[in-house]
């Protein structure tokens, strides 16, 4: 019955004429920067507080940057016809062709493609190199892969990318815990070599005033420059079907329901095989998902208001979550009985954001509501404030042209993203769907962007965190009144970090990155490490 519905709806957005073919774009590409200055500037309007965005419609924002080509400096106009060239592939109708290694096809070098009318198939090589040092030890870091992409009718647009990564040396750090750095799903260790892969892909289906998606990939939603609160990529990627519509310019509907891993066995389903190998055990791990919508309202140009809610829910599907337009923490009362033991770990959100009403400035603010006790919000005995929040704001072209200043203010409360349930805690294979640092935890973050000629982009950046710790059960649930915020301090941070990069033709890039960090253990000794990292890479 299931599978029927899931056939009528596919059927249904088949049969819509007025459709094309879209390609996902990975958050990476730095047009998704140069458009989100292009909006700070009030030159565009771009709905980018979800990510990634389709190849389409990086396409006709960039020609509608080119419109107002006379308010741009040189330096923009530059990376504006070397972005514009990177999407060529996608407005253009082909002939038929196949060709191999064409470093000038439609003004940007190809490994590989196959071309018919509107049809068209890309691969394009990965392959990267990066060395360096951490805290006087040295690491190394390759890798290789493909990327294919491509358009097989007017109605299926669909990207591939995967990439297989050996880290070696003397510091690898398996976990990638406190860092924003992405987490690994999985990895083999051994003689001071870490193997693992990094695998994305979608297909995906749009119409006049709507996009559907399907596949396995990160969606970070809400504005931040140094971690998201609501959902970030840190976690690895997750099987998912995405819904954006459109039915009036000024209102954004987006809809997902994600396939996440626990990480908790699930000793029922658990059985021996009998063979000897490996523990004779199959293993089998409980079932977890996330359900997440929201409504994003645009009342004037440069300001939207969203507001949105999400379900983490174990041990079984349920159609329920695929609604939508169901109402998860009513429909949550309904299927557990009102019992917290049998229902779902449910938030809420709020986002707030204003382009260009101060000139060429961003200012934004997202609220993550894990729990909290309106009614008791006040009386320090009784309030449940689990929950965090981000201020944040940047002006460009401040003194000098591509010159952008900002500041930003993370703070999150004692046990926000947590669950009494294990297998619902805010997660996917044990890494933050939130932000990076966890609960308990603040952070300042300031940082200066220039790009002195065109593809060139310097930064630097100042990061003070201080951390507490996650606390107990007992603590979160039943304790009156709640442990203060930063309670069991375990440490401040204080982060100093310059990074460079070079592309120098699409997709070929040269990364440089220093840092030194500071870390003052409330248990412990001050440690002082320095980051050098060196890379270059080819592909996305």
């Amino acid at each position: 019955m299931i599978q029927k519905k899931i056939i009528l709806l596919f059927i249904f957005i088949w049969c819509v004429q007025t459709s094309f073919a879209q390609i996902i774009e990975p958050t990476n590409h730095q047009a998704y920067d140069y458009l989100y200055r292009m909006a700070q500037k009030g030159i565009i309007n771009i709905d980018d507080y979800i990510l990634p965005l389709d190849r389409t419609t990086i396409a006709q924002l960039l020609d509608s940057v080119k419109t107002k080509h006379h308010l741009l400096n040189n330096t923009e106009k530059k990376e504006l016809t070397f972005y514009i060239n990177d999407f060529l592939i996608d407005k253009t109708y082909h002939e038929d062709k196949i060709k191999l290694f064409d470093k000038n096809y439609l003004n940007r070098p190809k490994a590989f493609y196959i071309s018919k009318g509107n049809k068209f198939l890309a691969i394009d090589p990965v392959v990267g190199f990066s060395t360096g040092k951490y805290a006087d030890k040295n690491f190394t870091q390759y890798f290789g892969g493909i990327r294919m992409y491509g358009k097989l009718s007017k109605q299926i647009g669909f990207n591939f990318f995967y990439r297989d990564i050996t880290e070696t040396g003397d510091t690898i750090d398996i976990a990638q815990g406190f860092t924003p750095l992405k987490g690994r799903a999985g990895g083999i260790l051994a003689n001071k070599k870490l193997n693992y892969g990094e695998l994305n892909f979608n297909i995906n289906y749009q119409w006049h005033n709507g996009q559907l998606s399907i596949g396995k990939d990160n969606m970070i939603w809400g504005y931040a420059q140094s971690g998201n609160i609501i959902l970030s990529d840190k976690a690895p990627s997750y099987p998912y079907i995405k819904l954006d519509y459109y039915p009036f310019k000024w209102l954004h509907f987006n809809y997902m329901h994600g396939w996440l891993m626990s990480n908790q066995i699930d000793s029922n389903a658990t059985y021996g095989t009998g063979s000897g190998v490996y523990g004779s055990e199959r293993i089998t791990y409980i079932p977890k998902f996330i359900a997440h919508h929201s409504i994003t309202i645009t009342p004037l140009k440069g300001l939207k208001v969203s507001v949105g809610e999400s379900m983490v829910y174990s041990d079984k599907f349920d159609i329920g979550y695929l609604i939508p337009i169901n109402f998860f923490k009513g429909y949550d009362h309904y299927i557990s009985n009102t019992n917290i033991r049998s229902g779902g770990n449910g938030q809420f959100f709020i986002q707030l954001s204003s382009r260009n009403h101060i000139k060429n400035t961003h200012l934004y603010s997202s609220v993550f509501i894990d729990e909290i006790r309106l009614s008791k919000i006040f009386n320090k005995q009784k309030r449940r404030n689990q929950l965090g929040y981000t201020i944040g704001a940047n002006i460009t072209d401040v003194g000098l042209k591509y010159l952008t200043l900002g500041a930003e203010y993370v703070h999150i409360n004692p046990f926000v993203y947590n669950n009494l349930v294990p297998a619902q805690v805010y997660t996917n294979n044990n890494y933050a769907l939130g932000d990076w640092m966890g609960n308990n935890a603040d952070r300042i973050y300031a940082f200066i962007k220039y790009t002195p000629i065109a593809k060139l982009k310097l930064k630097t950046w100042l990061q003070k965190i201080r951390k507490g710790g996650s606390g107990t059960l007992v603590q979160q649930y039943e304790a009156e009144p709640q442990p203060p915020f930063l309670f069991d301090k375990l440490f401040n941070q204080t982060q100093l970090g310059l990074s460079l990069q070079y592309e120098w033709i699409q997709s070929c890039r040269i990364n440089l990155l220093i840092a030194n960090t500071t870390t003052n253990y409330e248990a412990g000794p001050t440690m002082k490490d320095v980051t050098f990292r060196l890379g270059i890479s080819y592909g996305l």
